[in-house]
């Protein structure tokens, strides 16, 4: 379980939550329950999240509260949050959305199908994520010559490490079909920033091969 993409919900509502994993439940990841942004708060500390679905609307620190916290800190900046709010939401709520940092922002009662489209992409961009960063230390432990003996040799380690990157660049191939697919805006960052990692990594290892 601990190598599955886990995704916090957030919301003070517990009918809202048992929907939330009802939707989920057909996709391999692990969601966690937050039941206010102060609950939300204390398992950012311990857990690392691909996801964070956030309801806007909560009593004591709301939404839009909780997110200035998540992006003030180091370790959680970059955790991707959608807001979820009801339909009948003041006009300015989106904007407030995004300007607190939101990759997107979706009304209550959402489409199921869409919710799940949008999860699927980021926990699948998450675990590309993670795979190439371990890549990346593969890279750097060869180049660096601090890998165990017998597993530094090139003919071992390299056709290893390419067979990884070439998965890799082909999942993220996939992903962005999926993604043109959607016309979903909300990916084109996360899309371009991982394309660019894996970039540098092909790059430092052509160099090193």
């Amino acid at each position: 379980m601990s190598d599955r993409a886990k995704i916090l919900l957030v919301d003070d509502r517990e009918e809202n939550l048992i929907a939330l994993e009802a939707i989920l439940s057909s996709l391999d990841l692990v969601p966690v329950r937050a039941r206010s942004g102060e609950e939300a708060l204390k398992k950012l500390l311990n857990t690392e999240f691909a996801l964070i679905l956030l309801d806007v609307r909560m009593p004591g620190m709301d939404g839009f509260e909780t997110a200035a916290h998540i992006k003030r800190r180091e370790r959680t900046r970059n955790i991707p949050i959608i807001f979820l709010t009801v339909v009948d939401s003041a006009p300015d709520y989106a904007f407030r959305g995004y300007a607190a940092g939101a990759v997107d922002y979706l009304t209550k009662p959402f489409d199921p199908w869409v919710l799940r489209a949008k999860v699927s992409v980021f926990s699948e961009l998450y675990n590309m994520n993670k795979r190439l960063a371990e890549q990346a230390s593969l890279l750097r432990e060869r180049v660096a010559g601090e890998l165990p003996p017998g597993a530094g040799e090139q003919g071992a380690v390299l056709p290893e490490l390419s067979r990884r990157l070439t998965a890799v660049e082909e999942e993220l191939a996939r992903v962005r079909e999926l993604a043109r697919k959607s016309q979903d805006p909300a990916l084109a960052a996360p899309l371009t920033d991982l394309a660019d990692r894996l970039a540098h990594l092909r790059s430092g290892f052509d160099a090193l091969a």
